[in-house]
């Protein structure tokens, strides 16, 4: 920091000091403080609500139409539809044998809480709120043959499982249709249809996908995953796909705001030659239409309007297939509902589906920098046992390399310390002429080879790594509830509270920090708080300003941190936490090889000096 600050310098550093201390606490009584209360009330709410069936049959929906009708339970709307099983070995549910829609899906894997009681639901059907639900169907020209109302006959058995394909039939008008549903060993399913033409005329027919999800967005999200439209703007949550290898996309507050498909034509449709994909994804989670990589095919969204809230809609549809009387011909198309997990993207991708991994918001600027971060992690992970384990490591690797930059800075800094009483002589002397008082510090800077802002370097060169890291904390499902130590969950804040003594106390610590105002104090968990301590001791080990009010100002940042740091993800804080004692090491053994006598050396020597005396 420039030891030669003048007033007009000091004053905007003081008013920028006390604006951010009041976006601090007005940020948390403003907004983390009603966000955590909606958050709750959002949690207790999906945990409560009874899920139902049903499918909307018509291709367009107009406004003014009548509302669908919600029904009053899971158990009542399921039982209402004829339904197969679905029990694969991580996904559970049903679907509806009236138009074969996947509409009843559950994460085996993952919950709605670190609790781990609920399976994560994510798609429902038509008629329970919030409806979400995907399907592939056979059209002609613009009359379906095998649309949302077919109702498809089961051959044999009627639970499907991972390694139990079930048979469905379907005939109409001189079509038929014997359709194969598969599901993997993750959340893959595939739809490999048999379509004979019973008639006496060829037909031309076209199998589009669709996905449909009902209501205003924040209230969708918020229903499948409680908390996860929060920042929505950290994550992109909306319209995701790939259009011959060129990923596009579209988050909902675009969607909302009537804007379509990238590079649409005038009636929405985009076309890919070379295969692609097209879905809506959350921060977690992605339900996409994949169809045959070989053929064109042409994607679509729209915005459908019922009486009872919007309906947003993406299709698919491949090329047209000339069927002749007497033929049969194959289609597999293919539905990914479930979780973003890296390892099963990519094999995904490996297998042909172009892009897939990047359904994960790696960032469009940090892009470089958080993808081979997160393999560093993730390779970390496999052979540490944790993230938690992996991020102190990943510390470790990343301050490597910087061993050199961070040695110089802290020579510096040792210089910078020695000069503490010269510039403080500097300052006295020179206190009327802050031109004359500037020119003399210099002058001493050039004759002692001492450089102020060498110390910055290092910091500037993590900066970039901490973004990413955040980034990578925020988006990746495998930091989701991943516990490490007293950390339930390394992608949320720490749980822990001063407010119940760290948890000796028996309150917990949530309810603690949503006492309004105070529990923006007493909310401070023990990761916040161990980054205030190291950063003050790393501020007792630098040069200290000789002006006064800069003095007083740094002594207050550590605290100002603590409260930025409380909102952050327990996995961020305690890598910058793991950060600063690994550079309070560093710093501490290169300023006493220098001979500079530090706030800690001299807080030793007063202990000892007292036990001698006691003595």
């Amino acid at each position: 920091m420039n030891q030669g600050m003048d007033p007009q310098d000091q004053r905007n550093f003081i008013i920028a000091m006390v604006l951010m201390i009041a976006f601090v606490f007005g940020y948390q009584a403003l907004v983390v403080q009603p966000q955590q209360e909606k958050r709750q009330a959002a949690q207790e709410l999906a945990e409560q609500q009874q899920e139902s069936a049903g499918v909307d049959t018509s291709a367009s929906v107009e406004s003014g139409q009548p509302s669908i009708e919600i029904a009053p339970s899971v158990e009542e709307a399921l039982q209402a539809n004829q339904r197969l099983t679905i029990d694969g070995e991580r996904v559970d549910g049903s679907i509806r044998l009236t138009g074969g829609i996947l509409d009843d899906l559950r994460l085996k894997d993952h919950y709605t809480t670190v609790e781990k009681v609920n399976e994560l639901r994510l798609l429902r059907p038509t008629n329970a709120e919030y409806g979400y639900y995907a399907g592939w169907y056979w059209f002609d020209g613009s009359q379906p043959v095998a649309g949302p109302s077919a109702r498809w006959q089961v051959e044999g058995n009627d639970t499907l499982t991972t390694g139990s394909p079930v048979t469905m039939t379907y005939t109409s008008d001189g079509i038929a249709i014997e359709r194969t549903i598969s599901v993997d060993e993750n959340y893959m399913f595939t739809f490999a249809d048999r379509i004979t033409n019973t008639g006496s005329e060829a037909r031309t027919l076209s199998p589009l996908g669709s996905i449909r999800r009902h209501g205003e967005w924040k209230g969708f999200l918020e229903a499948t995953d409680p908390g996860s439209s929060r920042t929505s703007g950290m994550a992109l949550q909306g319209l995701l796909g790939v259009f011959d290898s060129e990923l596009t996309w579209r988050n909902y507050k675009n969607l909302d705001k009537g804007k379509g498909l990238k590079k649409a034509d005038d009636q929405g449709i985009r076309r890919a030659s070379e295969g692609g994909w097209l879905g809506f994804t959350d921060k977690y989670w992605l339900t996409s239409l994949i169809p045959e990589q070989q053929y064109e095919f042409a994607g679509r969204y729209e915005r459908l309007s019922r009486a009872n809230g919007p309906i947003l809609q993406i299709t698919a549809t491949s090329a047209g297939r000339v069927i002749q009387p007497g033929e049969t011909i194959t289609s597999k198309n293919r539905i990914f509902s479930g979780a973003k997990e890296y390892a099963v993207l990519r094999d995904y991708e490996d297998a042909g589906i172009p892009r897939f991994e990047d359904a994960i918001d790696w960032g469009n600027i940090l892009y470089y920098v958080t993808k081979p971060l997160f393999s560093l992690l993730y390779w970390l992970e496999h052979n540490l046992g944790t993230f938690g384990w992996a991020i102190l490591a990943l510390t470790v690797l990343v301050r490597l390399p910087l061993v050199p930059l961070y040695n110089q800075s802290y020579k510096s800094m040792a210089k910078m310390k020695k000069l503490a009483e010269p510039m403080k002589e500097i300052q006295e002397r020179f206190a009327a002429d802050p031109q004359r008082r500037q020119q003399e510090i210099m002058k001493l800077y050039q004759r002692e080879k001492a450089n102020p802002i060498a110390g910055c370097i290092p910091i500037l060169l993590t900066i970039p790594v901490f973004f990413a890291l955040y980034k990578v904390l925020y988006v990746t499902i495998e930091m989701r509830h991943s516990s490490f130590a007293f950390i339930s969950d390394l992608s949320a804040p720490d749980p822990t509270a001063i407010g119940n003594l760290f948890g000796l106390l028996p309150w917990a610590a949530a309810d603690v920090k949503s006492i309004p105002i105070i529990g923006l104090v007493i909310g401070i968990g023990i990761l916040p708080i161990l980054y205030g301590v190291t950063m003050s001791a790393i501020q007792a080990l630098s040069p200290p300003p000789t002006d006064a009010t800069q003095k007083m100002i740094m002594r207050f940042l550590p605290l100002i941190f603590m409260f930025v740091f409380a909102g952050f993800a327990a996995g961020l804080v305690m890598y910058w936490v793991w950060s600063n004692t690994l550079s309070l090491i560093q710093q501490y053994f290169i300023m006493r090889r220098n001979g500079v006598e530090t706030e800690l050396d001299k807080l030793i020597a007063r202990l000892l000096g007292r036990q001698k005396e006691e003595a």
